[in-house]
């Protein structure tokens, strides 16, 4: 399925049932007096996070959500029956906004986690409420009150532990294949993902991180060209980013490709760029094994790396299981330090 990241779509709630105009009419019981019940609430609408979507797709075509309506007050003192509420399923890491003021509504991170996005309205009065000492046979009632009407913006944010992050043809979606079940597309000519892909890597039973691969930035990404820009807003939840290089190309080609997306990243989030990165130099099988760890050396001096560096082969796995044991010990770091 194609990955879609945003949506508009228009949630309505229902409207409040009207309260109902009754006098008691019995055999033998003479001016029974006013009993009209209340009108019965709208139902209202909330989305539901839902751990198996990954997408948006779904509201391409369904746009509008509607929640039932309460139904009127009746006789006897009968409260109208609520209108039911309407459940939206949305992925986990949905960002909900107002269309019309552009406020965050809230984010949905966990699975059943529910939000509120339209208020069904009030049910209304029946004549049975409005009666005193003064006023023994009331007419009056009132109507119910309408639900919320909104338009949403949806966006979709990956809960992903692991970026990686690279330009095209960097090996990441291999590198993706290599250490998870996922199974991105990958080809032996230049290309580039087109959508983000998502995999759970395992240490052991109780041990597991998710790697988001995002689709190869290039320069000027972070003003809209290519596809970065797109999709550079799904490394804001990582806490780690793998930072994937062609080894195989020539030292001032590896340079440039670094700091252009570096440079990218800095332009579309200074705080982004502060983050942990890792430098991974990727394709070693396709050098002779005595150039391997010069050229790992020399693309570090080069750009006056202070962080960790690694050299792999995503395509044979060399190097992968050392890479993956630290990313597991680093984020047990990490959730340790925010607990």
């Amino acid at each position: 399925m194609k990955f879609v990241d945003e949506a508009t779509i228009r949630v309505e709630a229902g409207s409040g049932g009207a309260g109902a105009l009754s006098f008691r009419r019995e055999k033998f019981i003479p001016r029974g007096g006013p009993d009209g019940g209340n009108g019965g609430p709208g139902g209202s609408v909330w989305l539901v996070g839902r751990e198996g979507l990954n997408t948006l797709a779904d509201f391409r075509h369904t746009r509008r959500f509607r929640a039932e309506n309460g139904r009127r007050g009746g006789g006897g003192n009968r409260t109208g029956r609520a209108g039911a509420d309407r459940l939206i399923a949305v992925p986990l890491g949905t960002r909900v906004i107002d269309a019309a003021t552009g406020e965050l509504i809230g984010e949905i991170t966990r699975h059943d986690q529910r939000l509120l996005v339209a208020q069904g309205g009030k049910g209304g009065l029946g004549n049975a409420h409005f009666k005193s000492s003064t006023n023994r046979a009331p007419r009056r009632t009132t109507p119910g009150t309408a639900g919320e009407q909104r338009e949403l913006k949806l966006e979709l944010q990956l809960l992903a532990d692991v970026g990686l992050l690279g330009r095209p043809n960097a090996g990441k979606s291999t590198f993706l294949r290599q250490v998870t079940e996922a199974r991105p597309k990958v080809a032996d000519y230049p290309f580039t993902t087109l959508y983000p892909h998502l995999g759970v890597a395992r240490l052991g039973k109780d041990q597991s991180l998710v790697l988001a691969d995002i689709p190869g930035l290039i320069e000027g990404a972070a003003q809209g060209a290519g596809l970065g820009i797109t999709f550079l807003k799904h490394l804001n939840r990582t806490r780690i980013m793998l930072h994937l290089v062609d080894a195989s190309e020539n030292e001032d080609d590896m340079t440039r490709g670094v700091e252009a997306i570096v440079t990218e990243l800095h332009r579309f989030s200074p705080e982004l760029a502060r983050r942990e990165r890792w430098l991974v130099l990727n394709k070693l099988d396709l050098l002779a094994p005595d150039e391997r760890e010069a050229r790992v050396r020399g693309l570090t001096a080069r750009l006056g790396w202070k962080g960790r560096t690694y050299g792999i082969s995503a395509a044979t796995g060399a190097g992968c299981d050392a890479l993956m044991r630290d990313l597991f010990a680093r984020l047990d770091e990490l959730r340790r330090e925010s607990a």
